[in-house]
């Protein structure tokens, strides 16, 4: 049985440019990975989650896309600065929790332009917040969705970890 994988992913940065018109461009090349991968889930990590309804913001994916949506994460308020460095990451962690039997295991991976809002470097794909998601991000989420599949374990003090010699 294959396990879900599930993608948290920001918008501003990565389906388009920041600070340009919110289009949404990049959305279809993402799509087309998402596509090739059965067991991939977007969880929508983006700041748009406070701003707008679940449905609003699903109903921006093409609509063979949206049934693949399984939510957006929760919002944590940080109390002190240092607190907003890996962020999201954290966010993402509590969603798991939320939703999965083993979170610990759970295959997961991000889509960000803001590097500081991840800690596991090794499961981000970092977006070029001026150009959005290229064709060189979709070559990274695939290899990254392909070390899943050879299980390859992704740990943010060793990088990918093979499965098969775990422990």
């Amino acid at each position: 049985m294959s396990k879900k994988i599930y993608v948290f992913m920001d918008f501003d940065g990565v389906t388009h440019p920041w600070g340009e018109v919110e289009d949404f461009r990049s959305l279809p090349l993402i799509e087309s990975v998402i596509r090739d991968y059965a067991d991939a889930r977007i969880v929508i990590s983006s700041d748009w989650r406070m701003l707008f309804s679940l449905s609003k913001l699903v109903s921006r994916f093409s609509e063979d896309i949206r049934p693949r949506i399984a939510g957006a994460t929760p919002h944590l308020i940080p109390k002190r600065g240092p607190e907003l460095h890996g962020l999201r990451e954290r966010e993402a962690m509590l969603w798991l929790a939320q939703h999965e039997s083993d979170p610990v295991s759970a295959q997961w991976c991000a889509l960000d332009d803001a590097p500081g809002n991840w800690l596991t470097r090794s499961r981000l794909v970092l977006t070029d917040f001026k150009r959005g998601f290229t064709e060189e991000d979709a070559l990274r989420l695939r290899r990254l969705f392909d070390s899943f599949a050879e299980g390859v374990q992704h740990s943010p003090e060793k990088g990918p970890v093979s499965l098969l010699n775990w422990g």
